[in-house]
């Protein structure tokens, strides 16, 4: 039997104050525990079908991302890595040869392959090896059957997610120059996957917006168009250079909330309901049947995350976003949001509904979080991989925060889903206490 639904806010409203918007931050250089931009990878190549994406690094690369992934040794992925071997390091190989025999023999091999990109690594970075370089002298070798891009996807410095970032910043560069006297038309900017790009169609359809676009495409050869006409609306709070490469090609931002939990997914719809003037009746009449749907799974989910102390380690640069959707739609208490990188024109919606006094972090410094959040021993930590079971062995209830990027999470139906998330290892952690 299905619970009441509770009275969410109204999808316009505002609290009285700004929330965070002008909070301040604690910024933290230290010691970091992420993954590198290489794991994007994982998401990344089920989306666009006909690319490959050839890591040049080291074993340690390839381990990574067989693992990660958790392909078995009969699959055949549409990534791979070029072995950077001792010979290179030292300088006894010519490193560009070599890496123009590997694709050669892979695209001999791979003839669907349509879109190659070359992935850079620590490694590589090391060495020098300039990929741009070698990415146009292989294009110019197997355009047009062949296209062959390249971004960085090295640890060093940054995050996971901004693997992501810089891939569909590769791709800019590459979209087609729309008619500047066109209709106006929508871009998704942001990996979503299949069902979810589905269900954001069909409600975009719903609301009269016929013109709707989504970076990345399925396919290399349906790269969106883009100009002064063009809407491009984030899916992913973590595209900071993407976004920055669409302004630069005139597409025009809009702002908006990220579409995580029933608000969430109504402040991003109506986002792009406003910039194609689509009448508030008709909004809220699209809308209405699956925001209740979302906010009926939602309460399934309310009891055990009510009132339990959360505490945010930076991984993902999901984490305001993912604390918004937490404390306003699951009335869980916020201890601290940490988050690799905060932009805050992207993330201003999402800033302006935490709660006020919330305390934030950017950037990482392991030991003086981990002495944070052992002091304020919240019920629930997310956290990355490497962090997680220490503290399961303090006694610490965890959840990776990885999940969030791997699992559909966006929109109204994947709603319930995303507080199963949170919700499973405290009921985990009830049944063993019991």
């Amino acid at each position: 039997m299905n619970a009441p639904a509770r009275n969410l806010p109204l999808p316009d409203s505002r609290p009285a104050s700004s929330g965070c918007l002008n909070a301040p931050v604690l910024r933290e250089h230290g010691q970091r525990e992420v993954f590198c931009g290489l794991t994007g990878i994982v998401w990344m190549h089920r989306k666009i079908q006909d690319a490959f994406f050839l890591i040049v690094g080291s074993r340690t690369c390839a381990h990574l991302m067989q693992s990660a992934a958790g392909v078995m040794i009969f699959a055949e992925p549409r990534f791979g890595t070029a072995i950077i071997d001792e010979r290179d390091l030292a300088g006894l190989a010519d490193a560009n040869a070599e890496l123009d025999k590997v694709v050669e023999r892979l695209l001999k091999r791979r003839s669907d392959i349509k879109l190659l990109f070359l992935v850079g690594s620590c490694p590589s970075e090391v060495i020098k090896l300039d990929l741009s370089r070698a990415a146009q002298r292989l294009s110019r070798r197997y355009m047009p059957d062949v296209r062959v891009l390249n971004y960085s996807g090295s640890g060093i410095e940054t995050t996971f997610t901004q693997g992501e970032d810089a891939c569909l910043a590769s791709l800019v560069p590459e979209l087609p120059e729309a008619d500047a006297n066109g209709p106006p038309s929508l871009l998704v900017v942001g990996a979503l996957s299949d069902i979810v790009e589905d269900q954001f169609r069909r409600l975009f359809t719903d609301l009269g917006i016929a013109s709707v676009d989504f970076l990345p495409p399925r396919k290399s050869s349906m790269l969106p168009a883009i100009g002064p006409r063009t809407r491009c609306l984030l899916a992913q709070p973590f595209l900071s250079d993407t976004a920055r490469a669409l302004d630069e090609r005139g597409g025009l931002y809009l702002p908006a909330v990220f579409p995580l939990g029933a608000e969430g997914t109504t402040l991003w719809l109506k986002a792009a309901a406003e910039a194609f003037d689509v009448p508030p009746d008709r909004f809220n009449r699209v809308i209405a049947q699956p925001e209740a749907r979302a906010r009926r799974a939602l309460e399934h989910h309310h009891e055990i995350l009510a009132s339990k102390r959360l505490f945010l380690f930076p991984d993902s640069q999901l984490e305001p976003c993912l604390a918004r959707f937490l404390s306003r739609e699951l009335d869980m208490n916020i201890v601290e949001v940490g988050t690799p990188y905060l932009n805050r024109t992207h993330l201003a919606g999402e800033l302006a509904l935490l709660p006020e006094g919330t305390r934030l972090s950017e950037g990482q410094d392991v030991d003086r979080q981990l002495d944070r959040c052992r002091e304020e021993k919240p019920d629930l930590v997310v956290c990355g991989l490497g962090l997680a079971n220490p503290l399961e062995a303090e006694g610490m209830t965890t959840k990776w925060s990885i999940e969030t990027v791997f699992t559909p999470i966006q929109g109204y139906e994947q709603a319930g889903d995303l507080a199963e998330i949170f919700a499973r290892p405290l009921r985990r952690r009830q049944r063993l206490e019991v």
